[in-house]
């Protein structure tokens, strides 16, 4: 199936690079760093997005635009490895923003407590 047919646009690169990591997922670990990662386990995807983390702030410390974005880059790819390990995808990142788009930051967050609360009895 095409690109166009699953109804993915050109600009859409983080569907497409789903769709890459979802495909790579069960490959030989020999060849895909994907694979590799996916044969690890979760800890370790979620020790690289750690790294990953870490390494923005560096960069973001350094004021190096190019290494900022190679970095967020590469803290992005690992994160949406860990969204497909649980069956997830950019789109639901992506309706979640949408969903707080228009909302004050403080109220987002007093949102998320009080949803939090209730659902816990308090």
């Amino acid at each position: 199936m095409s690109d166009v047919e699953r109804g993915i646009t050109s600009n859409d690169t983080l569907a497409r690079l789903a769709l890459v990591i979802e495909s790579r997922r069960a490959a030989d670990p020999d060849k895909s760093y994907v694979a590799r990662l996916f044969s690890k386990g979760h800890d370790a995807i979620l020790k690289k997005i750690g790294e990953e983390a870490t390494e923005v702030v560096m960069a973001c410390k350094d004021g190096e635009r190019g290494k900022i974005v190679g970095e967020v880059a590469d803290l992005w790819f690992h994160s949406m490895l860990a969204l497909t390990a649980h069956g997830l995808k950019p789109a639901d990142v992506l309706k979640e923003l949408e969903r707080r788009e228009g909302l004050s930051g403080l109220e987002e967050f007093a949102s998320r407590k009080m949803q939090e609360r209730e659902a816990d009895g308090t």
